[in-house]
């Protein structure tokens, strides 16, 4: 074991349960590489994951061998590609133990998946006056497409407040929900604080007076892994790119009941049965929701990089990265001037951080040059950095490739920033 991946004592690499970084390093081609002579550092996840080999391998074959567009031809090609597209449906539907694969909906990110419920399920069922209920910690994604609803339908926002650590205040939540509550929309693991939200409580409250809910599972799914039953969220939506996959392929997890009473999201080909000048009918779901030629490669890739964490073991990441977490908060304190936002007791593989004087974009420019990759700005959440009172931070956000190594790299190279501004 090389000291860039040694752990340090007290802490476990993995190993004895099966999880070796080591070889996982080995299935990501891109860690091998260096960065202004330096080995690359990369704990910049939360935002994109790097891609395995097999996910590569199988979006190369998918376009060297076996290429065609899906659904509607009867050559081989054709019904082969079909086969792997909707194999990976499949492989969705069991990664988060959805009852059906079609309760799977593929769209480009998960920002548009949150679009269409806006879209399709809000504009069917919301009214003027009525309330979705978010909380301060959401990513843009999940505030602005329902405040271009309410300037559309007249519907009004309630905003469920944290405190300091960044914990959603479950109090202030069940207050919020009354009669003119239509739908809850909250994030499962917030983006910028790795705060991990009591998803069950949220959706049980809710439930209990009738309320249905969505929720932004982009980081959650990554770090907790996600069944959709036990959670019983009517709405889960999610991004192949954080979860080692490619981007410009995202899911929508909807109830099948729900997803049935949905008008469809947009009009074109492949999501019609019938198509006359007088009228068209539409295909079930999950097809009536995918218009148009779907990311045919992204989609397999999305089921390569899932079967690759299956094998993995998801227990055995979350361990890996609990342990990264803790190793790397302790390590990051001990530096003078660094203050870290996010403290909740519930949280996962994220530290934002700034540190003295020097601005979080100087921070991620200074520590670049010895090879490091962080996050730094506002990370799509503007309203919780007001909370906080900063324009900015710093974000190392640690994944299933990651080593105790580079958490002390990342160290030594914010001593080196401390040094710098003083």
């Amino acid at each position: 074991m090389n000291e860039i991946t040694k752990p340090p004592q007290g802490f476990d690499s993995g190993t004895t349960s099966g999880y070796d970084v080591e070889e996982v390093r080995k299935d990501f081609p891109i860690l091998s590489r260096e960065i202004y002579g330096k080995p690359l550092v990369y704990l910049d996840s939360a935002a994109s994951a790097q891609k395995p080999r097999r996910v590569i391998d199988a979006m190369v074959t998918s376009m060297t061998e076996e290429y065609s567009n899906v659904h509607r031809g009867v050559h081989w090609l054709s019904a082969t590609a079909t086969t792997r597209f909707e194999a990976a449906r499949k492989t969705v539907q069991r990664f988060i133990n959805a009852r059906e694969d079609r309760e799977i909906v593929f769209t480009r990110s998960a920002t548009e998946a949150v679009n269409l419920v806006a879209s399709s399920w809000g504009r069917t069922n919301l009214r003027e006056g009525d309330e979705i209920v978010i909380s301060q910690m959401e990513h843009h994604a999940n505030i602005v497409p329902w405040q271009m609803l309410r300037t559309e339908k007249g519907i009004v926002l309630k905003i469920v407040p944290i405190d300091e650590a960044g914990t959603l205040l479950m109090d202030e939540y069940e207050k919020l929900l009354g009669p003119k509550t239509k739908l809850v929309a909250l994030s499962h693991m917030s983006n910028a604080l790795g705060t991990i939200n009591p998803v069950k409580d949220i959706v049980r409250i809710a439930h209990d007076k009738g309320i249905p809910v969505l929720i932004d599972g982009c980081q959650g799914i990554t770090h907790l892994g996600v069944d959709v039953q036990d959670l019983g969220a009517d709405f889960y939506v999610f991004s192949g790119h954080k979860l080692y996959g490619p981007t410009g392929i995202g899911v929508l997890y909807g109830r099948a009941e729900i997803l049935e009473g949905m008008p469809p999201y947009q009009g074109g080909g492949d999501m019609i049965a019938r198509v006359t000048f007088e009228e068209t009918t539409f295909k079930g779901i999950p097809h009536r929701f995918e218009a148009g030629t779907p990311a045919i490669v992204e989609v397999i890739g999305l089921g390569a990089a899932l079967e690759y964490l299956m094998e993995l073991g998801l227990d055995r990441v979350a361990a890996h990265e609990r342990d990264l977490l803790a190793y790397a908060t302790a390590q990051l304190l001990e530096i003078p001037g660094l203050r870290i936002y996010g403290t909740s007791p519930d949280k996962a593989s994220i530290v934002s951080f700034t540190l003295g004087d020097a601005h979080p974009h100087d921070i991620g420019t200074i520590i670049d040059r010895a090879g490091i990759a962080v996050r730094a700005g506002h990370h799509c959440a503007q309203p919780l950095m007001d909370f906080y009172n900063v324009p900015a931070t710093a974000r190392a956000s640690f994944a299933l490739y990651n080593t105790f190594g580079e958490v002390d790299a990342l160290v030594a190279s914010l001593h080196r920033v401390r040094e710098i501004f003083g």
